[in-house]
């Protein structure tokens, strides 16, 4: 969540403390805070898509690069050592599996291990003459398939905290919006009540309360412009 739309949702969570602190029997207003206390809890539930699909795709990032390390360090080298081996009956395989150095990306990693697989599965006749094991050939086939679902968990788990993120977005600006709409009326109803309106004033400040000008911002804040 961006540091906007943190102050947003801050801002609307005052307005609803202050309005059931001083409540108005409109039906008008009643319809605004019922509103805004079901966009306030909207924003929770997003905000909770939005961190469980951030460390989704930590996790899933962390599987991908801990299966890459395994199968390049055993069963692909493995492999590869094999067909350099077997390339002397089949020279093409010296080309065909292959460790190459490591590719800049996942996808990049698993097209090449997918090829090498294949071809081994061709070759694994051959291969097993050479000294292939059965199950490292297996074992390489089910790291591949778990890698394949931590890029596809990946994927959603992206998708899921980006769309998350933009409809906070969206949530924050209509929180705002019905702030302005209880701006008009509160400020009617406080015009004589000179501690109500500035209780209300600071609640429905975006920044947040005002703090005394001789409050220096702590180290690494930046304060905001009046």
């Amino acid at each position: 969540m961006n540091a906007k739309t943190r102050r947003k949702l801050e801002m609307g969570t005052r307005v609803l403390n202050f309005s059931r602190v001083h409540p108005d029997a409109s039906p008008g207003y009643a319809a605004a805070l019922s509103r805004l206390e079901e966009r306030l809890t909207r924003a929770q539930d997003l905000a909770g898509q939005q961190r469980d699909g951030i460390l989704d795709v930590r996790a899933a990032t962390v599987q991908k690069r801990d299966l890459r390390r395994l199968m390049r360090g055993t069963q692909l080298k493995h492999l590869a050592r094999v067909a350099e081996v077997a390339a002397r009956d089949v020279p093409e395989l010296a080309t065909k599996i292959t460790l190459t150095p490591r590719p800049n990306t996942y996808l990049g990693f698993r097209t090449a291990a997918r090829g090498m697989v294949a071809e081994a599965q061709t070759q694994k006749e051959l291969l097993v003459k050479h000294g292939l094991v059965d199950t490292v050939l297996d074992s390489l086939v089910e790291a591949l398939n778990q890698f394949d679902r931590a890029v596809e968990q990946g994927t959603d788990a992206r998708r899921s905290h980006v769309g998350a993120s933009a409809e906070l977005d969206a949530v924050g600006d209509e929180i705002v919006q019905i702030v302005n709409v209880m701006d008009g009326l509160n400020r009617y109803r406080f015009a004589k009540d000179a501690e109500s309106l500035a209780a209300w004033e600071s609640s429905s400040n975006i920044f947040g309360p005002p703090r005394p000008a001789s409050q220096a911002p702590a180290e690494g804040e930046i304060k905001p412009a009046a």
